[in-house]
């Protein structure tokens, strides 16, 4: 995702930008419907993007030779190149392993819900713990680790931690999918609606992209978001407080959201639930 952050902001900058994905799909792992509405962003902004593709060497007389899915071999033409292939965790040279500290295979401190390591007076938080590499997951590991250090019940709970991919337009989500949703036993409902149905938005000039709601059928709690589009990176808070707070789909939806915001793409998403809970019950 940095790369296509990064790539993003050149191609503002007036750069002819190629992005190389080594699978079959822009952001691995986001869900499909907010990476169409950032494909269609990048034709319109002249970006290249080749999937299922592997840049086979680096930059060498001005070109850089890309292998793609079938096999063929192309050259760019490129003044540089940014590799941004992942992270891993920096744990060399901490000299662990004379304090006991387990490091897994992929050099990873395991720890528990406290942040304990194996050693139950060493701590662990951030990047070297969780390849979920986030500043506000490491934020909220380090206080629960101090908690946990000064004798109070803290614990570690990661389903409301918000996933932000500043790309234009935004991503964010929080929260279950509906696939995972299946997965854990619910039956889970989803609801969508367009930001081109917002005023805010469409006062912007910033119409793309969607607020997707999902909530299960039985219960009707409000099970996660994805969202794409105007400063999603912040309408996403209101959703994580929900989840964690146990909300269901109809506290939001009875909840006013002022006029004319962003927020109300939130309200009519769950208001939009509602209505087909009510029309499948209606059958």
């Amino acid at each position: 995702y940095i790369g296509v952050e990064l790539g993003i902001a050149y191609a503002k900058l007036g750069s002819k930008v190629t992005i190389v994905e080594a699978t079959g799909q822009l952001l691995p792992g986001t869900d499909p419907d907010l990476v169409n509405v950032l494909m269609r962003r990048l034709r319109r902004l002249g970006v290249t993007v080749m999937l299922n593709s592997r840049a086979s060497g680096g930059l060498q007389n001005g070109k850089v030779k890309v292998q793609d899915g079938e096999g063929n071999l192309h050259e760019i033409e490129a003044d540089k190149v940014l590799v941004s292939v992942g992270r891993v965790p920096y744990t060399e040279g901490l000299q662990l392993e004379k304090a006991g500290v387990r490091v897994d295979e992929k050099g990873f401190i395991p720890v528990d819900e406290q942040m304990r390591t194996n050693v139950p007076h060493i701590f662990a938080i951030g990047d070297v713990c969780s390849p979920v590499m986030l500043a506000h997951k490491a934020s909220a590991q380090g206080r629960v680790a101090a908690e946990a250090i000064a004798g109070r019940p803290s614990a570690a709970d990661w389903q409301t931690v918000p996933a932000v991919i500043f790309t234009d337009p935004e991503i964010a989500y929080v929260g279950l999918t509906e696939a995972q949703a299946r997965e854990k036993g619910y039956d889970p409902v989803v609801s969508r609606y367009n930001f081109a149905a917002v005023g805010r938005a469409l006062t912007m000039g910033e119409s793309d992209g969607m607020v997707k709601l999902v909530g299960d059928r039985q219960s009707g709690l409000l099970l996660g978001a994805q969202m794409v589009g105007p400063e999603v990176s912040e309408l996403i808070g209101e959703i994580a407080l929900a989840i964690e707070m146990g909300a269901q789909m109809e506290d939001v939806a009875l909840t006013p959201h002022y006029h004319p915001t962003l927020s109300e793409g939130i309200l009519e998403a769950a208001l939009s639930w509602m209505h087909s809970i009510e029309k499948a019950g209606r059958k």
